[in-house]
């Protein structure tokens, strides 16, 4: 079973790492719970291994999750 990672992108294009180390449902419905806030951001799960071997960059910090209103 793989592990998942939450992801956010904001308004100029930034990414950053949100949570790690998730199932997939919990994955889904962390990042439903953030878009469902109606911010601006894009919220998106990916596959902890498949993000790796694509090579992409890991985020050097952790995203503070957005207080709900």
């Amino acid at each position: 079973m793989g592990t998942y990672r939450v992801m956010r992108q904001d308004d100029n294009g930034n990414r950053f790492l949100v949570a790690k180390d998730l199932d997939g449902a919990e994955a889904q419905r962390l990042a439903a719970e953030f878009e469902a806030r109606g911010h601006k951001q894009l919220y998106w799960v990916e596959a902890a291994e498949a993000a790796g071997a694509a090579g992409a960059s890991a985020p050097s910090e952790v995203a503070e999750a957005p207080e709900a209103p």
